[in-house]
């Protein structure tokens, strides 16, 4: 069976470059709402099988030099007490492997602007969201593959109060290259 896509992004204006025919959801802000909305649509198909769930949006840069289109490798729920939850016996799962880059999203619900913030998350990860880790965690317990891909608009500090202002280029970026056929993101 050929593969079927569905779209996932958080904000309409993130998705607003999505080719025309691609199916879309529009899951709203933060981590709660991107995994019920997910769970909520991939529940509502008949047959999931070729299907593959493809999360695209912004993200903030936690290191110097990042820009552009990545596909993570790995994606972290950062704001969870993972040490604590372990040590009280149960696995928190707060690492979730969803491809075969070495790029590592950190996903939480903290909108990081403050350096301090992003330089610790820095040395756990390279890229800051708010919905991948959800999307993907909805979609593995739905037994269908996930692929976020991830355009840096801003680095995660004093410029990311700005990100109604940068969205757009993010959005261009996202949306040619899924015109382009959403070919792989080598060597990202």
């Amino acid at each position: 069976m050929a593969e079927r896509l569905l779209v996932v992004s958080a904000t309409a204006a993130e998705a607003a470059h999505v080719p025309p025919g691609l199916p879309l959801l529009v899951t709203g802000l933060g981590k709660t709402r991107a995994a019920a909305a997910t769970a909520r649509a991939l529940a509502s198909y008949d047959d999931l099988a070729g299907l593959t769930v493809l999360n695209v949006g912004t993200a903030g840069a936690l290191r110097p030099g990042l820009a552009g289109l990545f596909e993570p490798g790995v994606v972290l729920n950062h704001d969870l007490s993972a040490d604590v939850v372990r040590a009280l016996g149960y696995d928190p799962q707060e690492r979730l492997e969803v491809g075969e880059s070495d790029v590592v999203l950190a996903t939480g619900d903290v909108f990081v602007s403050d350096p301090a913030v992003r330089d610790a998350l820095a040395a756990r990860a390279h890229l800051v969201d708010m919905e991948g880790y959800a999307v993907a965690w909805a979609a593995r317990e739905a037994g269908v593959p996930v692929r976020l891909v991830k355009h840096v608009s801003d680095t995660a500090d004093e410029s990311a109060l700005d990100w109604p202002t940068l969205v757009d280029a993010s959005a261009r970026a996202l949306g040619t290259w899924l015109r382009d056929g959403a070919p792989p993101l080598a060597g990202r």
